[in-house]
C-alpha cells in the first residue's frame, strides 16, 4: 500500500515539475517574458501598452510633423528594435529631439529581450545578416555616392541637413548600417530591396568599412573631412608659393 503512495506521490511530481521544465527552456518566449518588463520599465510611457504607440496633440509636432511620443511598434520587427537599440537611439529622453549614436544603457541579454519582446507583437522583417566581404569596394563608392553621399559625405563622415544631422559612420556595425538603409531612421529615406538589393547593400557595407581606414596614398588627409578644408589648405600653400615668387623676382629686379 506504502509502495503505491510512493510511486502515485512521484508520478504527481514529475508531472507538476514538466511545465515548469519546458518554461525554463531557453528561446524568444523566455527573452519575450523579460522584455516584457524591460519594455514596461523604460518603453511604454512612449510607444504604449503592447506597442500601440502614444499620440498628443498637446506637444508640438516632430519630424515630419508628426504628434506623438512615440510610434507603435507593432510589425516593425526585430529590424528596427535591433537597430534603435544596439546604436543607442533609444531610450530616448525627449522624443522631440533628433537620437544620436551613443552607448545603449542595456547589456547585449537585455537588448535581445526587448527585440524578442517587439518582434512577438506583430510580423515584421528579422535582423539581417549582411556579407561585406562579398562585395565589392569599388561598386559601394559608386553606390554609395549615388544613394549616400550627399548627406553622409562620400568619405561617410556625415554631414548637415534641414533641421537634422546627418550622422557619421565610422562607430556603425555592418548590421546597423543594413538595419538603417532599410528601415530609414529619422529623417534617412527608406530604401527596399527593390532600389538597393542585398548585393548592392553588401558593396555598400564593404566601402563604408573601407572608408573607415581608407589608403592614403595621396598625401596627407587632412582628417578626411571633405573638399572645403581641402580646398583651402591648396590655396593657403599656393598664395604663399606665389608671394614667394614674387618676391623672389621682385628682388632680382631690384639689383
Amino acid at each position: 500500500m506504502h509502495a503505491v503512495v510512493r510511486r502515485a506521490l512521484a508520478t504527481v511530481i514529475v508531472v507538476l515539475a514538466l511545465p515548469a521544465a519546458a518554461g525554463a527552456q531557453p528561446g524568444v518566449g523566455v527573452k519575450a517574458k523579460t522584455g516584457k518588463g524591460l519594455y514596461a520599465a523604460y518603453c511604454l510611457s512612449c510607444h504604449g501598452v503592447d506597442g500601440s504607440g502614444v499620440t498628443s496633440t498637446s506637444h508640438p509636432p516632430g519630424v515630419l510633423d508628426v504628434h506623438g511620443l512615440g510610434p507603435p511598434l507593432k510589425g516593425v520587427g526585430a529590424l528596427a528594435a535591433d537597430f534603435y537599440l544596439t546604436i543607442g537611439y533609444m531610450p530616448l529622453a525627449d522624443p522631440h529631439e533628433q537620437p544620436r549614436h551613443t552607448k545603449s544603457p542595456f547589456d547585449d541579454r537585455e537588448i535581445a529581450a526587448l527585440v524578442a519582446y517587439v518582434a512577438s507583437l506583430g510580423k515584421g522583417a528579422g535582423v539581417p545578416h549582411p556579407q561585406p566581404q562579398r562585395g565589392d569596394i569599388s561598386r559601394g563608392l559608386s553606390l554609395f555616392t549615388e544613394h549616400c553621399a550627399g548627406c553622409h559625405q562620400v568619405v561617410a563622415e556625415g554631414g548637415y541637413v534641414t533641421n537634422a544631422v546627418a550622422p557619421p559612420l565610422h562607430q556603425a556595425t555592418p548590421v546597423q548600417i543594413a538595419e538603417a538603409v532599410r528601415i530609414g531612421p529619422y529623417l534617412m529615406p527608406t530604401f527596399p530591396a527593390s532600389q538597393i538589393s542585398d548585393s548592392q547593400l553588401n558593396s555598400i557595407i564593404a566601402y563604408v568599412q573601407w572608408a573607415k581606414h581608407p589608403d592614403d596614398r595621396g598625401g596627407w588627409s587632412i582628417g578626411r573631412i571633405g573638399p572645403v578644408p581641402e580646398g583651402l589648405v591648396a590655396w593657403l600653400i599656393a598664395a604663399t608659393a606665389l608671394v614667394g615668387c614674387c618676391l623672389v623676382i621682385g628682388r632680382r629686379f631690384q639689383r
